[in-house]
């Protein structure tokens, strides 16, 4: 058996995940799709539910990718590493056909039926927050933001905002959500 196997089938699902939320994304469709047969599928993967929650850690490995990508470039101003991290995710968004955060996605489709899922996208957020969080101390500590900022707390509000203009752009398919958040935002944390 392939080792590509499982890679294609998270990957295609993801995409599908994406598109279709978790109740209506089959495994048969998912299979007729990458063209796997069903006890490879189940070879890799214990069952639906596995399979989404790694799909959200395959999605996460991106995440992190793009916050290492932009947050880690010490040569630019923190606010501005922050702003680059979430426009260089509506780049992506761009070339998903502006569907959103998998992670917003999947978390108001399940949270309320399943406690697996809905502490598996809460624990995601909180990483990408505290993620941001070391930045925006940065930023308090070189006086881009007031001393007594909660960095922590401004990071959570950044993610919060972000989720619901992910939603409002998915609606519309069109970024104006996201980027009138963004400016919003970044305008307000530097007055």
């Amino acid at each position: 058996m392939s080792h590509d196997t499982p890679q294609k089938l998270l990957e295609q699902g993801m995409a599908m995940l994406l598109q279709r939320g978790y109740n209506d994304m089959g495994v048969t469709a998912l299979l007729e799709a990458t063209q796997i047969p069903k006890g490879s599928f189940y070879h890799h993967f214990s069952s639906k539910e596995d399979f989404a929650l790694q799909v959200i850690d395959v999605y996460m490995t991106e995440v992190h990718k793009g916050l290492d990508h932009f947050l880690g470039d010490k040569s630019v101003p923190p606010l501005k590493r922050v702003r680059g991290f979430f426009e260089g995710t509506v780049q992506k968004y761009r070339g998903e056909g502006y569907l959103g955060c998998l992670l917003g996605g999947l978390g108001q489709e399940l949270s309320g039926v399943s406690e697996t899922f809905r502490l598996k996208v809460e624990e995601c957020f909180n990483l990408i927050a505290g993620r941001i969080a070391v930045v925006l101390q940065e930023a308090i500590d070189d006086g881009d933001l007031a001393k007594g900022t909660d960095p922590q707390k401004m990071a959570e509000l950044l993610v919060n905002c972000w989720e619901g203009a992910a939603l409002r752009t998915r609606l519309r398919r069109d970024p104006a959500p996201l980027m009138e958040m963004l400016d919003f935002y970044f305008r307000t944390a530097a007055a």
